[in-house]
Order: C-alpha cells, then sequence, then structure tokens
C-alpha cells in the first residue's frame, strides 16, 4: 500500500525536567512500531547530507539529539521539508518514502529509531529505482 509524506508525523515525547536537566524515555509502545535498531549520526561535515534513499519494510523516528536538521520527504508525487531542532520532538518515516537528512547544524547529532535490523535488500538507493517501485503500488 502506497504511503504518502502525510503520513510522516511529528510525535512529541514525554519529557521530564528542571532545573537539573531533562529526560525523555523513548519505550517500545511509545511509537508506531517495535524499535529493533538503533543507530546515531554525528560530525557531518557542513554541506553534506546523509540518507537519499527508501525503504521497503523498516520505519524510521529521527530524533535531534543536539542541533538541527532538516528532512526532505518525498512520496513520488509530493514533496516537504521538516526542521528537526528539539529532542523531545521526532519524526516518524514509514517504509516507501524517499527520505533525506540535510543541512546540519554545527555539533547536530540524530538518533534513529527503527523497526528492523539492518537489511540492505530493504533499501532503495537510486531515485528512479524508487519512482518505479512507488508506481507499481495500489
Amino acid at each position: 500500500m502506497k504511503t504518502t509524506i502525510s503520513d510522516c508525523v511529528m510525535l512529541h515525547l514525554s519529557s521530564l525536567g528542571d532545573r537539573n536537566g531533562h529526560i525523555t524515555p523513548v519505550n517500545n509502545g511509545d511509537l508506531p512500531f517495535v524499535i529493533k535498531r538503533v543507530f546515531y549520526l554525528y560530525d557531518i561535515p557542513v554541506g553534506e547530507s546523509r540518507g537519499a534513499h527508501s525503504h521497503i519494510e523498516c520505519h524510521q523516528f529521527l530524533i535531534a539529539l543536539s542541533g538541527a536538521f532538516n528532512v526532505h520527504l518525498d512520496d513520488g508525487t509530493n514533496t516537504r521539508s521538516v526542521t528537526l531542532n528539539n529532542p523531545s520532538v521526532g519524526l516518524h518515516i514509514p517504509p516507501g518514502i524517499w527520505a533525506a537528512e540535510m543541512d546540519f547544524s554545527s555539533g547536530a547529532i540524530c538518533l534513529v529509531l527503527a523497526s528492523h535490523v539492518y537489511s540492505e535488500n530493504d533499501y532503495i538507493r537510486d531515485y528512479s529505482e524508487y519512482i518505479k517501485y512507488v508506481s507499481s503500488l495500489p
């Protein structure tokens, strides 16, 4: 089934804090998928981007732990960009969406929570192949 950029939603996570700092827990059940993999991106040079691919089955949830970056979303028909800059707000990207992270601020850290363990077979890395793929979906 075809997903669209409107299926990519920002989710606010619970956050507790006072003058001594903040904590934002993320538990299975807080997201629309079970977390099976966690990784993070950091030390991204100015002007570089990450991502620029789509997943066939894997959901991702991106959080800017530090700094800020933009996520360009594309469903093969429509596009939009979202800025992540708050560690208690994340972006859910369901499978079937082409996503690229860009415009990283200095010191930005992007946390990614994923529904699947890494499998190269789940990636579509060529945009023309992505367009063929989404065009074939009902």
